[in-house]
């Protein structure tokens, strides 16, 4: 009797537990949907299909056309990021930053860490521009701090050089906007002054005038002699073969001529003086002027002397 009450209570509690489990509702293929996070649009690929330039100098503005930009996209040239303007999905632009000039990688990076392609950037040194020299004349007698020239203008570098004649000369940079240098010893006339932005970035030129035009600045009496007496003549570039021309009458510092007694002693680029034998100690306007063997001639100098 036990063991029968027992098998009908066993069969009971398995219907009931049977019943509740077929009781419970069982969620849908719908209602799993409904309650999922919609997922995210999946951006276009980064792509760039134009540079313009492809190439320039530091601040240049460089605009970039393709597809697939964002806000937050970003453009680099080698390892620096550079600030960026996104005007549309489209087109960006950036501005060249101040780097040594060379050949770099150009590409963009978007915030879905996407990447572009990278293309060859040609980096080209900032062309320098020569305004002005001063001075513009050296004369062909200046010596040390006399020849130093001062060439103002714009974007020079710690490396720039001034090239003169198209070699270049020493150079000692003072700011980015002045370079100075010593004139070499050239030919009389007019040379040719350029800024060299290493490479090959080259500015206009500019013109330096030697001036060998000998000048007469002042006539004074020097020492006197039993049969002459000296005319002490200063000024600026007279030459070992500059010639004086007294009245006329032209002396040289080989010596006098046959039947001339007057003479001509060359102390250097200022000085000169002259020997003169006089007939008549009667003072007199005497008219010099100094000729260079290139044939220019200095200003007229008169003094009243024997």
């Amino acid at each position: 009797m036990n063991r029968f009450l027992t098998h009908i209570l066993m069969i009971c509690l398995c219907c009931t537990v049977t019943a509740t489990c077929f009781g419970q509702s069982v969620p849908t293929a719908a209602g799993s949907r409904k309650g999922a996070a919609p997922s995210e649009a999946k951006l276009p690929p980064l792509t760039v299909l134009s540079i313009i330039p492809a190439q320039g100098e530091p601040g240049t503005t460089v605009t970039l056309s393709g597809s697939g930009f964002t806000p937050g996209t970003v453009a680099w040239l080698g390892t620096q990021e550079l600030p960026t303007t996104v005007l549309g999905p489209k087109v960006l632009s950036v501005q060249l930053p101040e780097l040594p000039a060379g050949v770099y990688a150009l590409y963009l990076k978007r915030e879905d860490s996407a990447t572009s392609r990278a293309y060859n950037f040609n980096l080209q040194p900032v062309k320098p521009v020569a305004s002005s020299l001063l001075p513009d004349t050296v004369t062909v007698c200046a010596s040390g701090r006399e020849r130093e020239v001062v060439l103002s203008g714009a974007n020079f570098q710690p490396n720039s050089k001034v090239v003169l004649d198209g070699a270049a000369v020493g150079t000692r940079v003072v700011s980015g906007n002045a370079l100075s240098f010593l004139a070499p010893q050239l030919a009389p006339g007019l040379h040719q002054v350029q800024v060299l932005n290493p490479p090959e970035a080259l500015s206009g030129t500019l013109a330096l005038f030697l001036d060998s035009r000998p000048e007469i600045l002042g006539v004074a009496v020097g020492s006197d002699f039993v049969s002459y007496y000296e005319l002490v003549i200063t000024g600026r570039n007279f030459l070992q073969n500059s010639v004086l021309v007294a009245d006329g009458a032209r002396i040289g510092t080989r010596g006098p001529a046959v039947g001339d007694r007057d003479n001509l002693v060359y102390r250097g680029c200022s000085q000169i003086v002259y020997q003169r034998h006089p007939y008549d100690p009667t003072p007199k306007d005497i008219r010099l002027q100094v000729v260079n063997q290139s044939g220019e001639e200095s200003n007229l100098y008169t003094i009243s002397a024997p």
